[in-house]
């Protein structure tokens, strides 16, 4: 399946509505490692998250007369923000299905958007799962959080921007993998574009489960998955998901980070550069400093995907 062509037709199809998001070099980051470290801030995207990109490509691209059969999806929050702000966008309806352990600070977010909001489940696949159940039976259209070409075509904009943004070679660029969407994309768009740069999944050790499933050869669902500050990526993929097969085959390794790790990292970018990170965005950087050997004199891209963490997590990091 080659979806660079779809890729570039979200580019032309969500310009209008998403933002560029700065490709900022971090000198700190630079001088522990010697090279040149970028710091993709998806997390100044609209949304506070990259998620913005991918449920707005899916929402506009359907065809208005499909549209009125309305929109539904199951999300812990980044994508349910693009969700909703796609619906206002796209003048359409739609409902988001929530795990009953939400955050109350995500929930609050979604209230600002004309949307209905029903919860369900106390983990996300149960939620998302039970989600897609209701959208069959109502015959309306299910909008995966990752696993969709066109959610895929939409996050992968993102490696469109990294490529024109860069102003030299890259030779390493990192990103949390939870379903796989974001990460998806952005392979298919740097590996189209520049064949030669190493794509890293970046998991929390409590959650890891395309790792787990890469290494397996056949996705993992992990029953009873552990809490992880990285509540973005959390949750495991479906069984058929078509991020796994593009995963396995173009993200060329991988790193897992503990949740003290990601924390530090939280920490450290909030005290270097004055930036609010959630902890999915941590596990990336995270990542790169475990390994700066690996790094040495390198030109990196560390993505940012999002900004979205609680105050009390937040708090926790901090202290």
């Amino acid at each position: 399946m080659n979806l660079f062509p779809s890729i570039v037709a979200a580019e032309k199809r969500i310009r209008p509505h998403i933002l560029t998001t700065p490709l900022f070099p971090s000198y700190y980051l630079s001088g522990l490692s010697g090279g040149q470290v970028y710091l993709k801030l998806e997390s100044e995207q609209y949304t506070g998250s990259f998620k913005a990109r991918g449920a707005l490509n899916k929402i506009i691209a359907t065809p208005k007369s499909e549209q009125k059969r309305g929109f539904i999806t199951a999300s812990t929050g980044n994508h349910a923000q693009g969700f909703a702000r796609a619906l206002q966008i796209a003048g359409a309806a739609g409902t988001i299905y929530l795990p009953e352990t939400a955050s109350p600070a995500k929930v609050a977010a979604l209230k600002s958007y004309p949307v209905d909001l029903q919860f369900h489940g106390k983990d996300p696949l149960t939620t998302e799962l039970y989600a897609q159940k209701v959208a069959k039976e109502t015959k309306q259209i299910w909008v995966s959080p990752y696993n969709d070409p066109l959610i895929i075509a939409g996050q992968g904009t993102m490696g469109l921007e990294i490529f024109q943004q860069a102003t030299k070679p890259i030779d390493y660029v990192l990103g949390c993998v939870g379903g796989g969407g974001m990460m998806s994309g952005v392979a298919i768009a740097l590996k189209t574009l520049t064949p030669d740069t190493h794509l890293v999944g970046c998991l929390p050790e409590n959650s890891p489960e395309m790792y787990l499933s890469v290494q397996k050869g056949s996705v993992v669902v992990i029953e009873e998955p552990l809490d992880t500050l990285s509540d973005g990526s959390a949750g495991g993929l479906e069984v058929d998901s078509i991020t796994f097969d593009i995963c396995r085959s173009l993200i060329d390794s991988y790193c897992l980070t503990t949740e003290k790790e990601i924390a530090a990292s939280i920490q450290l970018i909030a005290e270097k550069h004055h930036k609010i990170i959630e902890g999915a965005a941590g596990v990336a950087v995270a990542s790169f400093l475990k390994d700066l050997e690996k790094y040495k004199n390198k030109t990196v891209v560390l993505i940012i995907c999002g900004a979205n963490i609680t105050m009390e997590k937040l708090k926790r990091c901090l202290r």
